[in-house]
């Protein structure tokens, strides 16, 4: 397993708290028109087919996928989901191309004592152009940080799904999902 050493990093507040929905989905699609949201039921068939995908079956039976547009032309995609660090949730937020090419992933919430250094931009950066085709799999193509090798695990598995979930959903067999759409948060340019 690769490992690699990043430094140090303070964390940001006592509770690893970094985003809220409203700010990362601002800093993702500042320039776009509108956000709107996709709640999708995963059915059995579709549960079975992302299982065969992840070589898992996902533990939560809904996802929200995040739509960016922007005159009625999709600008990109995101996903905020949790994966179990070592002992905590870590909360983070996928940005997703209108293709699902992973663009940008950000730390919402981290909850470990320690380990917090997948934060860091270079570590984060190594799932820019990454899709659901890829193994997202620790000494595969992704480093890990040391000291937090579990954490760097839980954000690969997390963000392919992530990728996966959207090449399924809304790229490749938007037909097959059961799906709401909702406002989110309207415009998000930050004023």
């Amino acid at each position: 397993m690769a490992l690699v050493a990043w430094p140090a990093r303070a964390r940001a507040g006592s509770d690893g708290h970094y985003f809220t929905t409203r700010s990362v989905l601002a800093a993702f699609f500042p320039k776009s028109d509108r956000i709107t949201y996709k709640t999708v039921t995963l059915t059995a068939p579709i549960k079975d087919r992302i299982a065969r995908r992840l070589g898992y079956v996902p533990a939560a039976g809904q996802y929200t996928i995040f739509i960016a547009t922007t005159g009625g032309t999709v600008d990109g995609y995101a996903v905020i989901d949790d994966e179990l660090g070592e002992h905590q949730p870590i909360t983070f937020a996928t940005k997703l191309s209108p293709l699902a090419v992973v663009e940008r992933v950000e730390i919402v919430t981290y909850r470990e004592t320690r380990g917090d250094e997948i934060r860091d931009a270079r570590f984060r950066g190594q799932f820019v152009g990454k899709t659901a085709r890829d193994p997202l799999r620790l000494s595969r193509d992704i480093d890990a940080v040391t000291g937090a090798t579990i954490s760097s695990a839980a954000m690969a598995v997390g963000i392919r799904r992530a990728a996966v979930l959207v090449d399924e959903m809304m790229v490749g067999r938007t037909a097959l999902a059961t799906a709401t759409e909702h406002s989110a948060t309207g415009r998000t340019s930050a004023r």
